[in-house]
């Protein structure tokens, strides 16, 4: 199996996973950030899932010598908490708050053909061309 078809067998399952777990209805997700009303924490099972398998697959995973289908693993070597990434993380939290969406389950809505998924995404792939523009502090 090459990287491409890997790569759009892994989307295929993650997208068929965000929508079984409910992660693609903007009403569940905004009812589970919704601590002071009518909370729904289903999502929290869908998200320790996510924890769990990630934290066993990880460690099994990083002990192979080379990942399967490139030549080395690509992992972050940056540790450091700066104002852009707090400032990243907290306009991420206000997107998906007010949304509903993150990147990930507004993707996989777009074949829903929705208005208000392809206002996100239209207004997601602007905030990538405007992060792609040189940051001078």
């Amino acid at each position: 199996m090459n990287s491409a078809l890997a790569a759009f067998v892994a989307g295929v399952i993650f997208a068929m996973g965000l929508a079984i777990g409910g992660m693609t209805k903007p009403a569940k997700v905004v009812g589970f950030l919704d601590f002071t009303g009518n909370w729904d924490p289903s999502l929290m099972f869908v998200m320790g899932g996510a924890v769990m398998t990630h934290a066993i697959l990880y460690r099994l995973i990083r002990k192979r010598p080379t990942p399967l289908f490139t030549e080395a693993f690509s992992i972050p070597t940056r540790t450091d908490i700066d104002a852009r990434l707090l400032g990243g993380a907290a306009l991420f939290g206000v997107g998906w708050g007010l949304s509903g969406f993150c990147p990930g389950p507004a993707i996989t809505s777009l074949v829903s053909g929705q208005m208000s998924v392809l206002i996100f995404a239209a207004a997601m792939i602007g905030g990538m061309a405007l992060h792609s523009v040189k940051y001078k502090p």
